[in-house]
């Protein structure tokens, strides 16, 4: 008896024993636990620099580079413009919406002759609309296939954002028309929405003859766009073709205060080569392809016709000249007859900055089989180089 009481105290002892070992191997664990805490907190401070004011979305999956906070003078930049330093690398982007046979498929899209690749934004429902109605309406005119799609990105956030997201769904469901990626669609990512088509037309419609890329604020005419392109020498896409509003001799922005500036942190080279104007000008699929393929190579530049002619130059490339396409508008020479007279658009490619209900009304004067135009506004429109 003596002995199991012995044996009993024994087994007791070394019970409280093993408790104490526990809880003392559960207090260290705490302490690290604390002091790893402590350790991220500060790690974390070192690095939660400030952010910009519109950060990418995080379903971008594209992590921003750190690299960027030092860059000289870094802290002094516009917000937009630190934004596009650190996500300046990001170049894939999940898609929100597709239309994958726009162009009958990869292997049928040669029958497509003329695509148009709108850029817009998803608030901008009336413009949509009402080139859907006009010079935008998918047809077959002369015997050849005129396509259409806009391409879109993301803006807003939280509820307003969802809502304008179900309105391209539903948009999109009834028309077949629209390229949307998750990104935020502002002023200094109009590039990355370029290069995001380019990407888009190299999987779903490589064969595309010709392309408008324009605004969806131009008014433009199709029915010359085809005559021109039906004219060329070679009028199956598959040579260099890029024509519009030619600018050259110039170089970036410097003065904070416009769209357009461009810093030294983003280019320091003071000149640009020579571009056509980003409001609308026509391509073929060639250099199309060919924009794409240099794009890879070719570090971001937010300005996005820039771009393009970066693009092209390092391809040996030339934009040319087209003045039918007016993207910095028509000047009607006097000052006394009505400067949205349809005589002076019925022979023009596309003019830039058209509000939506003048697209409509000027889209069916041209058309207008009684349209009767002196010779007085037809040789004004053609010294002006159409």
């Amino acid at each position: 008896m003596k002995k199991k009481t012995v044996d009993i105290l024994a087994l007791f002892l070394t019970g409280v024993v093993c408790l104490l070992i526990i809880i003392n191997k559960n207090d260290s664990k705490e302490e690290v636990k604390e002091k790893s805490k402590e350790k991220h907190e500060k790690l974390h401070d070192l690095t939660d620099f400030p952010r910009t004011e519109t950060p990418q979305p995080l379903s971008t999956r594209c992590e921003l580079n750190i690299s960027a906070y030092n860059i000289t003078e870094f802290s002094t930049l516009p917000d937009h413009i630190k934004d596009f330093l650190l996500y300046r690398h990001c170049k894939s982007f999940p898609m929100i919406l597709d239309v994958p046979d726009k162009c009958g498929g990869a292997q049928n899209s040669a029958d497509v002759f003329l695509l148009l690749v709108i850029k817009s934004s998803p608030e901008n429902y009336d413009r949509r609309e009402v080139l859907r109605k006009t010079w935008a309406e998918e047809r077959l005119h002369k015997g050849v296939w005129i396509r259409r799609v806009f391409i879109i990105g993301t803006t807003q956030s939280g509820f307003e954002k969802r809502r304008l997201n179900r309105l391209l769904k539903l948009e999109n469901n009834e028309n077949k028309d629209i390229l949307q990626w998750d990104f935020n669609d502002s002023f200094f990512n109009l590039t990355l929405k370029q290069i995001l088509f380019l990407e888009w037309m190299d999987r779903r419609c490589p064969n595309a003859r010709f392309l408008l890329n324009g605004d969806d604020d131009i008014f433009a005419n199709t029915f010359n766009m085809i005559e021109y392109l039906q004219g060329q020498e070679d009028n199956d896409g598959r040579r260099h073709l890029f024509a519009g509003h030619l600018i050259q001799n110039v170089g970036p922005i410097r003065n904070p205060s416009s769209k357009y500036y461009v810093p030294v942190q983003i280019q320091e080279s003071e000149s640009y080569p020579p571009y056509c104007g980003g409001g609308g000008f026509l391509l073929s699929g060639f250099t199309a392809r060919t924009i794409y393929n240099m794009s890879h190579s070719v570090i971001l530049l937010p300005i996005d016709d820039v771009y393009m002619g970066m693009c092209l130059e390092k391809a040996g490339l030339k934009p040319t000249s087209h003045f039918g396409v007016r993207t910095a508008g028509l000047s009607v020479p006097a000052e006394n007859v009505d400067k949205f007279d349809p005589c002076y658009y019925r022979e023009i490619i596309l003019v830039h900055r058209f509000l939506p209900h003048m697209i409509f009304v000027m889209w069916n004067e041209i058309q207008n089989p009684d349209l009767k135009c002196g010779k007085t506004n037809v040789n004004r429109t053609k010294e002006q180089g159409v």
